[in-house]
């Protein structure tokens, strides 16, 4: 393999405005050494999102722009894999920020390890004091379980990264992203290549800048797709779920069974009352945004609880999706 091969890098775009020139600048700004291809795969958004991909077009000729009607994530990223014109397919969102020397680094770990895709951390980090609290949340087990592209930890095998680089040729055996995912379509590919003898390997060098929902109403449409979709995932491809998937909705039910026990037989409270407690003492230890302000620190306080939300929303979301 070529030391330095040639990469297209895909981002699937929607409503992304706000973010979307720092998040090429941050592509752009890899220096990669090999030639490099970068296909922004834009939706009907509701804001400027394609006038700025295409004034970055203009100004960059290694850009493509390539229009997704359907504004789904997982048609714009089959769209730009059409696109793309290497062999070494790099996935970027446009609210995620590459860390210097990304491109270089996994390229190198896909050579040693021989794997289909390699990927590390979401690095979490907001500018407002919502979003930094929110990204308390989600850099800390409490708030989004063991998973090591969150939180960290060893390289090596993994069920799935973050984003991921993927050898084109895993990726066109897989058969792409499922459009009939509408989220969760990252670890369903993922299951699909592990399944297939492919190797999804975690690499905690490998780390990306990621912004957080601005709102409260969108971080809470985005756990509840989450949820769903992640049921119809567990109920299309049975052996993909695991222990720490149960886990929220054991808890759920416990706290639920003590507190509705307790009005019989009061010792039961001692369920949701310990629960209560370990949250209390784990939200000690989550560390606080960069520079808090007053207002920073009390996000921090609403960051605890924001942890809760993803196994309740895990659970709480019932309805059947359908793929």
């Amino acid at each position: 393999m070529d030391p330095t091969p040639p990469v297209s890098v895909i981002m699937p775009l929607l409503n992304e405005e706000r973010h979307l020139e720092e998040a090429v600048g941050a592509v752009v700004a890899q220096r990669y050494p090999g030639e490099m291809q970068i296909v922004l795969a834009v939706g009907p958004s509701h804001d400027d999102t394609l006038g700025v991909a295409q004034r970055l077009a203009e100004r960059d000729l290694r850009i493509t722009v390539v229009q997704n009607p359907s504004g789904r994530t997982p048609e714009a990223l089959n769209l730009a894999v059409a696109s793309a014109v290497h062999d070494i397919i790099v996935r970027v969102d446009g609210h995620g920020f590459l860390s210097d020397g990304y491109i270089e680094h996994a390229v190198r770990v896909l050579e040693e390890t021989g794997a289909a895709n390699v990927g590390g951390v979401m690095l979490a980090e907001g500018v407002t004091d919502f979003e930094r609290a929110v990204a308390v949340a989600m850099t800390s087990p409490l708030g989004v379980g063991g998973a090591r592209f969150h939180t960290g930890g060893e390289p090596g095998p993994a069920d799935t990264v973050y984003l991921g680089v993927f050898r084109r040729e895993w990726l066109d055996a897989a058969g792409g992203y499922d459009p009939r995912f509408t989220r969760a379509q990252d670890w369903e590919l993922n299951y699909r290549i592990r399944q297939a003898g492919g190797v999804v390997w975690f690499d905690p060098a490998l780390t990306v800048k990621y912004r957080p929902r601005p709102s409260l109403g969108a971080l809470s449409r985005q756990y509840r797709d989450y949820g769903r979709w992640r049921r119809v995932v567990a109920t299309r491809h049975k052996g993909s779920i695991n222990a720490r998937y149960l886990a929220p909705p054991t808890a759920l039910v416990a706290v639920a069974a003590g507190l509705v026990g307790g009005l019989v037989w009061r010792p039961l409270w001692a369920i949701p009352a310990a629960y209560a407690a370990g949250m209390a003492q784990r939200g000690r230890h989550t560390r606080p945004p960069t520079r808090p302000t007053a207002t920073a620190t009390r996000a921090v306080g609403g960051a605890r609880y924001l942890a809760l939300m993803e196994p309740l929303w895990r659970v709480a979301t019932t309805r059947r999706q359908r793929p």
